[in-house]
């Protein structure tokens, strides 16, 4: 009966996951082309959700300390390795967002499927990769397969692509960045410790860029209607999407949370369809995004598999069944960390 409440409270947190990563893209899309709020600000819309992350995070932490911000940092880590991740993370988020300006939701997650392709080339780059005929292949079918869903897009926007490619490379170097935090610095947080360091650095980084940019576009519109409650409620999804992430690595696993990340993202290409009237599905478009999901999934396969037998090799020589346990922990974390999919 314990075991059958348990697996209920999983399978829960992982439709919670769905939910709220699916919603959260619907809900950015609808604010930023909704003709009722008229608010085309992507980096003002992505600089609030930071702001309040930062906020909440204070709170949760500092103030009523219901979540406990794991030790550790420095200053030295945090300058090398958290900055960096803060800068890509805030480029990710604000192209990703942009993004959705110009192209479909549905386009623009087919787009991100090339994502192992350009974390793969950039790891090989970095030495933290290496290069074999099975990663060749892979990263070929991906590949593949996005062309041909890219082929098969009716109404194909370039700046939208550009865009959408920007956040792409963004979120690469933003991984790659968090695995060499992970494995130079030893040191391991889980999400809402990352997103404690991590979103006041982002909010800086797209402070500045907002005020040249886009801060002068506002003043001079004004026309837009951004209400309180809507605003409050978009970036509490953000924040409750990544606790999620967190809810799920700590009760699952990390194969677990790639697998769900799969069916979020054709919940996504399919529910798009019928909820925006500027995406139109074709044959060539799912057959292509179907491979390139198909190269993922052996991406995802692979990575797996290779932290298993890194796992298994620790074990043999620590001696210890307590090392793998903590070890296998680490990597649902790292996981989480380098997962965490914000928009």
């Amino acid at each position: 009966m314990v075991r059958l409440k348990e697996q209920g409270l999983t399978y829960a947190y992982i439709l919670l996951y769905i939910t709220l990563s699916s919603g959260q893209i619907f809900f950015n899309k609808w604010v930023l082309s909704s003709k009722q709020i008229n608010f085309p600000y992507p980096l003002a819309l992505t600089l609030l959700h930071m702001v309040f992350s930062s906020v909440l995070c204070f709170v949760l932490t500092k103030v009523l300390k219901i979540i406990k911000v794991e030790e550790g940092m420095t200053l030295d880590i945090y300058f090398t390795s958290v900055v960096p991740i803060g800068a890509m993370f805030a480029m990710t988020l604000w192209l990703g967002n942009t993004a959705y300006l110009y192209i479909s939701v549905a386009f623009a997650q087919m787009l991100k499927a090339i994502m192992p392709v350009a974390v793969f080339i950039l790891g090989v780059a970095a030495g933290l990769e290496v290069m074999s005929c099975r990663m060749f292949f892979i990263m070929s079918v991906i590949s593949f397969g996005v062309l041909i869903a890219s082929y098969g897009e009716i109404n194909v926007n370039w700046i939208g692509v550009i865009y959408q490619m920007g956040g792409v490379v963004g979120e690469a170097l933003r991984l790659i960045f968090m695995e060499i935090f992970v494995k130079k610095k030893g040191l391991r947080l889980n999400p809402i410790s990352v997103m404690y360091y991590v979103s006041p650095c982002s909010a800086l980084c797209l402070l500045i860029p907002w005020i040249f940019l886009e801060r002068p576009k506002m003043d001079a519109s004004g026309t837009w209607n951004f209400s309180p409650l809507i605003l409050v409620l978009n970036s509490l999804c953000t924040f409750a999407l990544n606790l999620s992430v967190f809810l799920v690595i700590s009760h699952t696993s990390a194969l677990t949370i790639r697998v769900a990340g799969v069916v979020k993202d054709w919940v996504v290409v399919l529910l798009s369809a019928l909820l925006f009237a500027d995406t139109q599905l074709t044959v060539i478009n799912l057959f292509g995004y179907a491979v390139a999901i198909g190269g993922v999934v052996a991406y995802n396969n692979y990575k797996l598999k290779k932290e298993a037998s890194r796992v298994l090799s620790t074990d043999v020589e620590d001696g210890t069944k307590e090392g793998s346990a903590q070890e296998t922990h680490d990597i649902a974390s790292s996981t989480a960390l380098s997962s965490v999919p914000q928009k």
